[in-house]
């Protein structure tokens, strides 16, 4: 079993909400048309699932995500849509569907978490209908930056890629899509990269709040002090850097993400 490093406190799935087809998934569009079917892995709260579920409708959709604990609130985002999702329990290394039955397989912020994300991909492109596509998109912590300056933040970035590799997990993942992809044996990608940008006070509010909230009270801090990498007063100090952030007048953050579109 893989380790989750975030988890699904609320702090996370606030987070999680905010993501939509338009800021998580811009470079798949122009591939998605109506009839499509989909498979959204990893799917969380369903929101970009939804999104694109109205995109290729009356292609059938399906979410998957390894836990149940997202999922009733998936499905509400469905029926509030006005879209036909299934959402289910499923597990990325080995899903429980044919060989070729879908066209689009989507994932996102999910191989970074994987302990083989390789493998992940093979089994994606299993279920993946030739002329189809694969699709995922994934951060690479290391190239996160802000301002204004900060120690805390920097401890808490240094702390983040501590935990995900005691989980063996990536936290860097957005550098090394395409060479995951070749592991895999899939050559016909097209390797692009985007970013989230938070810098009005609504957004630096959204994000700082999520953040300090991640520091204290998720599956990460809980880790961190479980693993021995910080204690409560440590990850205190992070969430109070973050609330410094969110109320500085000139407070900008960018996060680097890799795409990758791979053809069937």
């Amino acid at each position: 079993m893989d380790t989750y490093t975030h988890g699904h406190a609320e702090p996370v799935l606030q987070s999680h909400r905010w993501r939509t087809a338009e800021n998580s998934a811009a470079y798949l569009l122009p591939a998605l048309r109506p009839g499509l079917d989909l498979l959204d892995v990893g799917c969380g709260p369903g929101t970009i699932t939804v999104d694109l579920a109205a995109r290729v409708a009356p292609g059938r959709v399906l979410g998957l995500d390894v836990s149940a604990d997202p999922l009733a609130e998936a499905r509400e985002a469905a029926a509030r849509a006005g879209v036909e999702v299934t959402f289910a329990v499923g597990d990325g290394y080995a899903l429980d569907l044919p060989d070729a039955s879908f066209d689009v397989v989507h994932a996102h912020q999910v191989l970074q978490h994987l302990t083989d994300p390789v493998a992940a991909l093979r089994e994606m492109a299993r279920v993946c209908r030739p002329g189809g596509v694969i699709a995922v998109r994934d951060v690479d912590y290391a190239a996160t930056t802000w301002f204004p300056l900060d120690d805390g933040l920097d401890r808490w970035l240094e702390l983040y890629a501590q935990v995900a590799r005691a989980n063996d997990a990536e936290p860097d993942a957005g550098r090394r899509l395409l060479s995951w992809a070749h592991a895999a044996g899939l050559r016909e990608v097209t390797a692009t990269t985007s970013s989230w940008c938070f810098a009005t006070p609504d957004e630096r509010a959204w994000w700082g709040n999520s953040w300090a909230g991640r520091a204290t009270a998720s599956s990460f801090a809980e880790q961190a002090v479980a693993y021995g990498l910080a204690d409560a007063a440590e990850l205190d100090a992070i969430a109070a850097a973050w609330l410094r952030w969110r109320d500085a007048d000139d407070g900008w953050l960018g996060m680097l993400h890799g795409e990758l579109l791979i053809r069937r």
